[in-house]
């Protein structure tokens, strides 16, 4: 006698249990953010025994902290405002620059030698002794944004740079048999092959631009998130800067987190480690 097999129930999967498709992607979500929130509870929970240890005036316990950034929310609004305002333009700036020269030194490649050692020469000069020289050349918010800028150009240009270069060589061929040009190898071929890296540069360098900003409002600013931990620090107010560095924290988190998800839109044929952080 031939034993009878029962076929798949319809609408099912062999070998996929009912439900399955629905609770793997839920499941899936909370491995991934187990890891980091399993670290953020190990650093809240070292922060409150150093603080133990050193004194509440020199570490302020987390709640504190949380407390009093719950209270200062009007006083953090202005300074974050001016911040983010400042490192924005030089984000822009400073970005736009470094993907447009990178392109460049493809159509000009005597310009590669020279302007990446600017870049070079530029990223190694300490932000600190060349903000007194912005701050007397410029005026206004000016020196704020030219060091955002100054920090975030040569991540991008590297980036940008090495991206162009990691094209396939035989869809280069392919363009250039059916008659393109340099222009229409760098729109069809090396730009899009580039996308990855770039958004990888831009990911390294939104805390940049922050961290150019606030250090350019320490040089000098009437406003800023700098200008407030300078004033608080002297005031001797630990839970109040220990509050404008979470602050500046979670904005630096939150700017990596967008342009993480812009570039998985952009770039859905990228793996996930090239963009963003393997999750």
């Amino acid at each position: 006698m031939t034993a009878v097999t029962a076929g798949p129930e319809p609408g099912r999967t062999p070998g996929r249990a009912p439900g399955r498709g629905l609770v793997a992607p839920i499941v899936g979500y909370g491995r991934r953010n187990a890891m980091p929130a399993a670290g953020l509870a190990v650093v809240l929970a070292v922060w409150a025994v150093c603080s133990s240890f050193l004194g509440r005036d020199i570490l302020p316990y987390p709640w504190v902290v949380a407390h009093q950034m719950w209270t200062d929310r009007t006083f953090y609004r202005p300074h974050i405002d001016a911040t983010l305002w400042e490192a924005a333009r030089g984000f822009f700036y400073g970005n736009v620059l470094a993907i447009g020269l990178a392109v460049a030194f493809f159509g000009v490649p005597i310009l590669e030698k020279v302007l990446l050692q600017i870049g070079v020469a530029s990223y190694c000069l300490p932000i600190i002794a060349i903000g007194p020289i912005l701050a007397t050349v410029f005026h206004g918010d000016a020196p704020q944004v030219a060091l955002a800028g100054i920090s975030v150009f040569l991540t991008t240009l590297t980036s940008t740079t090495l991206g162009l270069r990691s094209v396939d060589e035989n869809s280069v061929d392919l363009v250039r048999a059916y008659g393109g040009g340099s222009v229409k190898q760098m729109r069809y071929v090396r730009f899009r092959s580039a996308l990855p890296g770039i958004f990888t540069g831009l990911q390294i360098a939104a805390p940049l631009a922050m961290l150019g900003a606030i250090i350019g409002e320490w040089l000098g600013a009437d406003k800023g998130i700098g200008v407030a931990m300078v004033v608080s620090e002297q005031a001797v107010n630990a839970p109040r800067t220990y509050g404008l560095a979470a602050v500046v924290a979670i904005i630096t988190g939150i700017w990596y987190a967008l342009i993480t998800l812009i570039g998985r839109l952009v770039t859905p044929w990228a793996p996930k480690t090239t963009v963003g952080v393997n999750t």
